[in-house]
């Protein structure tokens, strides 16, 4: 398995960059088989660490509140189920 502890200190963007340039070079199918697969763990990792991201972002994403008079009164999380 190759070693992926360095995608964890990458940016969202960073990741993301990572993993189309991944998907590109698969895709061409003219990676060998051994750096092909690889490439597809580091890929596992980096899309895992995309969607960790997006999570953590997702739940500091707030709905601002408003009274009946339409003045803000506070926030609450975007997704209140």
């Amino acid at each position: 398995m190759a070693d992926n502890d360095d995608v964890k200190s990458l940016s969202f963007e960073a990741a993301l960059e990572q993993l189309e340039q991944i998907v590109a070079k698969l895709e061409s199918g003219k990676a060998p088989l051994a750096e092909s697969i690889a490439i597809y763990e580091r890929g596992e990792a980096l899309k895992a660490h995309c969607e960790t991201l997006l999570k953590t972002a997702e739940a500091r994403i707030e709905k601002i509140t408003l009274s009946r008079d339409g003045k803000a009164m506070g926030t609450e999380p975007l997704d209140a189920t």
